[in-house]
């Protein structure tokens, strides 16, 4: 940073504001039906300029005023709101409160300015976080009380004018994300294939493939059943044929009827295995094999950069390895929204386990059929069944591996799969091309805002006036009226006269 101009100082905020540390109050004192003060605890509240109330305190402890500045001081430190009136605050927020001549709009951008580097400053094994001391220490840019409101007019001005270009990219992007939606739908539901229909008569019908692929899937069983025998040097015994476990098939009670040659499958019938991985705690620190994190696993796309590792003998791993054509979904996650989406493994560049919170299912006939179970558990009627049967247990959101297997896939000719799954690639491959841009534009909106907040606290966005009273001198003023306010607080010295 340049050196800022001659008639400001750069002094710690605790010259400038008072600041006031959060203290959660006794969750008895917590509702949500308006009495008391709007309460606020942190973070997860907070939206564009004022957090949004969700729940009050009849006995606050600590409070602030409307206009303060609500900053984020633990998980997440440095994120920063405005109190929207006079409002509790919990452990996880300092209330900043600018004293007189310094513009509180000015201090709150300040807070902008600095909320990277703010960031990373947080310490602590369990959650990053910083001290109120921390905070009183921090050094603050203060210009002449007239310079900033100049400042703050102009940030004001720029800022809405990047606003509002950020606003028309975000509207660009919701637009895309529903074509993409609308897109996937029409594939499952045969709209995006009616020509191809009226056109092309497959070799089998849906139907048809369905028995081939329940088929083959109990010869897998056999075969599998009968190499257990041998490798325990035992002859298969009397009906063993009849132990093989018919899958779950889905309920089409509710269920639209589909178009011509196509028919309702499940999950289960359509896959040789549905498993959970291992369920050993991994580690982070890269001994032993690599095993995938949650966040791994996101509608139609598998991160293998996403990982931890576990500590296992080979012979525990050796069925949980991920292969190409192999369909994950998400059996634990915070967000609904990420819960139960499928994505199919459509290449392996390290050789990869997965854990109990996500489940694997395998494809009879493989990646082909896998790609299309992968587009239709993410939309449709498939995605909605996952939904409606989300449960909550001991504090996480899941689904259960019998709902999954259950989840209906609506089943059309490998031949009009094949046609959908073309014409999804090229025209999602046409979407991503005009998101590339757009996150383009958003990376550079955001490098632009910290350029003009650079500008404001460097004195270097509005031409200074010499006739501005220095920043020093406003300083003194600060010292001066909270002496003299400090010096009214004092107890009389006089003794009280003690009557005998």
């Amino acid at each position: 940073m340049s050196e800022l101009p001659h008639n400001w100082v750069k002094t710690p905020l605790t010259n400038i504001a008072s600041v006031e540390m959060g203290q959660s109050p006794d969750s008895r004192f917590y509702n949500l039906n308006g009495d008391g003060l709007p309460f606020f605890q942190g973070k997860a509240e907070f939206q564009t300029v004022y957090p949004e109330i969700r729940k009050w305190c009849s006995e606050p402890t600590k409070v602030v005023e409307r206009g303060d500045i609500l900053l984020s001081i633990r998980a997440p430190v440095g994120p920063t709101n405005i109190a929207p009136e006079k409002s509790c605050i919990g452990r996880g927020l300092a209330g900043i409160r600018s004293e007189t001549g310094i513009s509180q709009a000015y201090l709150y951008y300040f807070f902008k300015n600095i909320e990277p580097w703010l960031s990373e400053q947080g310490t602590g094994s369990t959650f990053a976080a910083v001290s109120g001391q921390f905070i009183r220490e921090i050094n603050c840019p203060v210009a002449p009380t007239s310079e900033q409101a100049r400042i703050v007019a102009k940030l004001e001005e720029l800022l809405s004018e990047l606003d509002a270009g950020v606003a028309e990219l975000k509207a660009a992007q919701i637009k895309l994300t529903q074509y993409r939606q609308s897109l996937l739908k029409a594939a499952v539901e045969g709209s995006l294939t009616a020509d191809w229909r009226t056109k092309h008569k497959p070799a089998e019908t849906g139907a048809q493939l369905l028995e081939r692929i329940l088929q083959e899937r109990r010869a897998r069983w056999e075969a599998k059943q009968l190499a257990k025998f041998a490798d325990q040097g035992k002859a298969p015994p009397k009906d063993w044929q009849k132990k093989y476990p018919e899958p779950l098939e889905p309920d089409t009670t509710d269920l639209p009827e589909l178009p011509h040659g196509w028919v309702w499958a499940s999950v289960d019938q359509l896959s040789e295995s549905v498993r959970n991985g291992l369920s050993k705690t991994p580690n982070t620190d890269q001994r032993g094999f690599p095993i995938f994190k949650i966040n791994a696993v996101r509608p139609m796309i598998v991160n293998f950069l996403a990982i931890k590792h576990i500590e296992i003998d080979k012979s525990e791993a050796s069925d949980c390895w991920v292969e190409v054509g192999d369909v994950l979904a998400t059996r634990y996650n915070g967000s609904v929204d990420l819960l139960g989406v499928f994505a199919m493994v459509k290449d392996v560049p390290v050789r990869t386990l997965y854990p109990d919170k996500i489940i694997r299912m395998k494809p009879v006939t493989g990646a082909g059929l896998g790609k299309w179970m992968e587009v239709c558990g993410n939309v449709g009627l498939s995605r909605k069944h996952l939904v409606a049967r989300v449960k909550t247990t001991a504090g996480q959101t899941g689904i259960s591996g019998e709902d999954l297997k259950k989840t209906p896939i609506p089943l059309p000719s490998v031949e009009e799969q094949k046609y959908a799954l073309a014409i999804l690639e090229d025209r999602l491959q046409s979407i991503l091309e005009l998101e590339l841009p757009l996150e383009m534009a958003f990376k550079q909106s955001t490098a632009q805002r910290q350029n003009i907040l650079r500008a404001a606290f460097s004195g270097q966005l509005v031409l200074q006036n010499p006739d501005d009273e220095p920043a020093s001198i406003l300083l003194e003023r600060i010292r001066a009226e909270r002496a003299a306010k400090l010096e009214l607080k004092k107890p009389s010295s006089r003794k009280a006269k003690v009557s005998v």
